[in-house]
């Protein structure tokens, strides 16, 4: 037994189902080596990664409509990488990273769920100084629940950045964003806020917001 509950949960998106293993609920926790507390992961914040949020639903359902020829792709928080998991069905250059030390297990077992190839993965701080490749389009789902790390994340997204890239965050409107546009255009990028409107795999409408951020390569 591995000492969390689980279950598997089939998400319609881009007219093909994906099975996704989940923790059962938010209320789980097992870290009996200290690996998660070591690397500032909390009791209550433990199962977080856990769970397919709505705005990751909407994430999925938004690369399933995008085309991603030739672009290589990064998903920042991915968590149990549902956006990753369509865009490497549809043949996308995925790589997937967050920091939580289960996600390596269940993305393995979500890949072998829907029959799919292995998939790049990268364990990453965003606060970190290093990097590991430049992206063409770098998306994430509900990434700013937290005043304290936004300037760390449009650190992180910059240092990902190919010259002209795209960035795509779907956001759930739960708290003020503008410190981190304040940042993103400080580094360069435009702005485009539009409505995310859309139905969740279990008839609820989420009400949200697609944060588009892009910058232009400059001539040399």
């Amino acid at each position: 037994m591995p000492g969390y509950l689980i279950k598997t949960t089939t998400f319609r998106v881009g007219g093909r189902d994906f099975h996704v293993q989940s923790l059962l609920d938010a209320e789980q926790f097992h870290d009996p080596a200290g690996e998660a507390a070591s690397l500032g992961i909390t009791e209550s914040t433990w199962a977080l990664f856990g769970q397919v949020w709505p705005a990751g639903e909407v994430l999925a359902q938004a690369i399933a409509r995008r085309d991603l020829t030739g672009l290589r792709v990064l998903e920042v928080g991915a968590g149990l990488g549902l956006a990753s998991l369509v865009g490497h069905q549809r043949g996308g250059d995925m790589t997937a990273s967050d920091i939580h030390p289960l996600i390596p297990t269940f993305l393995a077992e979500n890949l072998r769920l829907n029959d799919l190839p292995p998939m790049r993965y990268e364990t990453c701080d965003w606060a970190g100084a290093d990097s590991f490749g430049q992206f063409d389009l770098i998306i994430g789902s509900d990434l700013l629940y937290d005043d304290d790390n936004q300037e760390d994340l449009a650190d992180f997204i910059d240092r990902h950045s190919a010259r002209s890239v795209e960035v795509l965050l779907v956001d759930p409107n739960r708290q003020d964003t503008q410190p981190f546009h304040d940042e993103m255009t400080e580094l360069g990028y435009d702005i485009v806020i539009s409505q995310a409107d859309c139905l969740l795999a279990n008839g609820e409408r989420f009400k949200g917001s697609y944060l588009h951020y892009n910058r232009e390569a400059t001539p040399a």
